[in-house]
């Protein structure tokens, strides 16, 4: 399946710990049988997320790079993404029938963002085991980004959480935007995500 406007550059963000290389495994595996993608991973001074993925082997080696920011998370996607773009147009070139690029960032507050000019799209994931007033918080990850996935939906009743009160402040923090409550590691949910990025990305 080739994508006739390139490939769709999709950006994950969240908290440390919230499930984000979970999220971009699974979706590897669950999408590279159908179209041909790529994967840029972010961390400040290691590439222990894209080894990971390799060790995972959520995708061929070459499809995976590691990306050391060396600073803050924020302006290797946002203020400053050079070093992300480069990534990308590397990517493009060594596979010209790219049709997904997931960029996997290095670790995000809720004001974190993706700049248009790197990504098509943007998903904010979160986890139960934040707390349950994260949504309530709001903030322009949880309010403006494409996609939020509340993830590990199965720690709720270990942390306090009410889900049916914290899907109601998702609802409303959304404002119609789309949403996914899900278990990454136990692959729930990863067919509505991969459902969104062919409906909203023309894949």
């Amino acid at each position: 399946m080739k994508n006739i406007n390139g490939p769709l550059k999709v950006g994950i963000g969240g908290p440390v710990g919230a499930g984000k290389t979970s999220l971009t495994a699974e979706l590897c595996k669950f999408l590279s049988k159908k179209i041909s993608m790529a994967v840029i991973s972010n961390d400040i001074y290691t590439k222990e997320d894209a080894e990971f993925l390799m060790k995972v082997q959520a995708l061929p080696l070459e499809r995976i790079k590691g990306v050391e920011t060396g600073g803050c998370p924020h302006t290797a996607i946002r203020e400053d993404a050079s070093i992300n773009m480069l990534a990308v147009e590397n990517m493009k070139k060594k596979f010209p029938d790219l049709d997904l690029i997931l960029i996997e960032s290095g670790g995000d507050n809720l004001a974190a963002t993706f700049s248009p000019e790197l990504v098509d799209l943007s998903i904010y994931i979160i986890d139960v085991g934040m707390g349950g007033d994260i949504p309530r918080k709001g903030g322009p990850a949880i309010q403006k980004s494409d996609l939020l996935i509340i993830n590990k939906t199965d720690l709720a009743p270990h942390v306090e959480v009410n889900l049916e009160t914290m899907k109601e402040d998702v609802k409303k923090a959304r404002n119609g935007l789309p949403y996914v409550f899900c278990q990454m590691k136990k692959q729930i949910g990863v067919e509505d995500v991969a459902k969104f990025l062919f409906s909203s990305g023309g894949l």
